[in-house]
């Protein structure tokens, strides 16, 4: 029988020679029990939290401090490091500014995705890597194949078969939020809540005696927090008004400015009481630009497309166009039936088979074989004919 010594000594090799992981530390319960569960699988576990946004406009909109508060408490429950990180600045270059030059351009961008390919799996990898990690992890609800184990190095090679696939519980499955972020920094990545259902995650928390465990899911965008999205914007890009029009070019009143509004929105347009127009709500229809106009309608069909072109592509596996697969052009959409192939510029042609309701430039499109993430896209225009 081995000596008390002896298997201290394996017990020692064993942590040396298992991969060392950088979890990224919110603070809140998802990315608490993925370090957890991490440790349980024999990984050496350290935390990086990152603060993305600085508040220099005197408001506390942002919960970067109480943030970072509840992810050193559970650090110090599970025993781990916790390191910390201002990428505020990266942000601001890479995610805000082009956040800001999109609604200038009167498209609607999606600064999540944006997030995840320019910060989280970027700069965290970046950092993580000076920290001497072998793979970074998240709590997103995504599920990784094959799964590296603990007592094995990684693999260096890129070319690896890596699926990243659709989180176990439908409701939380994150990978349209992960569609433009380059295979080989998603393949440093590791997803350990994956095959979990949220609910069981609260539990564990609980049972585990984590005192996040009844944390609110963050929700919005950090730096709009709880104010009204319009006064946000109102603060980097000055309103222009101009006329609000129904499809046959009537005049119904005037709107605050077309970055203002996303296609296919019903709250805010304050149109009602018209004479000779029926009750119904009226929707954003579409923006245009040369004449500062926005077009409305009180017809849902209005709103539906069967097509759209999409650039900036990036694959996570290879494919051959044109292609037969399933897409989605929001989160949480369930998945749509369509045909992808390529133009002669390069872009992509999406095809529906079933009319899409409010597809919205700038927003991104994700493709799907049945469970499997193909990758994504960034929605460029759309129209109702092909």
């Amino acid at each position: 029988m081995p000596s008390v010594r002896r298997k201290r000594q394996d017990t020692l090799r064993q942590i040396e020679n298992a991969p060392k992981v950088i979890v990224g530390m919110s603070g809140g319960v998802d990315s608490s029990v993925a370090a957890y569960l991490l440790q349980q699988q024999g990984f050496v576990v350290e935390g990086l939290f990152m603060k993305n946004w600085d508040e220099d406009d005197g408001t506390e909109y942002c919960t970067a401090i109480a943030d970072l508060e509840d992810a050193q408490q559970v650090s110090d429950q599970l025993g781990i490091t916790l390191h910390t990180a201002n990428f505020a600045a990266e942000y601001w270059d890479n995610v805000f500014s082009h956040f800001l030059k999109e609604y200038q351009n009167w498209r609607t961008p999606n600064p999540d995705i944006l997030c995840n390919r320019e910060i989280k799996f970027e700069q965290f990898v970046r950092y993580a890597e000076t920290l001497g990690a072998d793979y970074i992890a998240t709590g997103h609800y995504v599920r990784r194949s094959p799964i590296p184990e603990s007592n094995v190095y990684p693999s260096q090679d890129l070319e690896e078969p890596i699926q990243f696939l659709k989180g176990l519980d439908a409701n939380k499955d994150q990978t349209y939020f992960l569609q433009a972020v380059p295979k080989h920094k998603l393949a440093r990545c590791l997803f350990p809540l994956g095959d979990w259902q949220k609910p069981d995650i609260r539990r564990l928390a609980a049972s585990l005696g984590l005192t996040n465990h009844r944390k609110k899911d963050s929700t919005g965008i950090c730096f709009i927090g709880e104010r009204r999205f319009a006064d946000f914007l109102g603060q980097y890009i000055h309103d222009q008004p101009g006329p609000m029009t129904d499809r046959q070019g009537r005049v119904l009143g005037q709107h605050r400015g077309l970055h203002q509004y996303t296609i296919g929105q019903r709250q805010g347009i304050n149109l009602g009481g018209l004479a000779g127009r029926p009750e119904s709500p009226w929707y954003v229809m579409d923006k245009i630009p040369a004449s500062n106009t926005l077009l409305v309608t009180q017809d849902a069909a209005d709103l539906t497309g069967n097509w759209l072109r999409a650039r900036e592509a990036n694959w996570l596996q290879p494919v051959v166009l044109p292609l037969r697969c399933s897409a989605k052009i929001r989160y949480r959409q369930q998945d749509q039936a369509c045909a992808v192939s390529q133009a002669a510029d390069g872009s992509l042609l999406v095809r529906f088979d079933h009319p899409q309701r409010a597809i919205t430039t700038g927003q991104y499109i994700a493709f799907y074989q049945d469970d499997e993430l193909l990758g994504g896209a960034n929605i460029q225009s759309t129209s109702s004919v092909f």
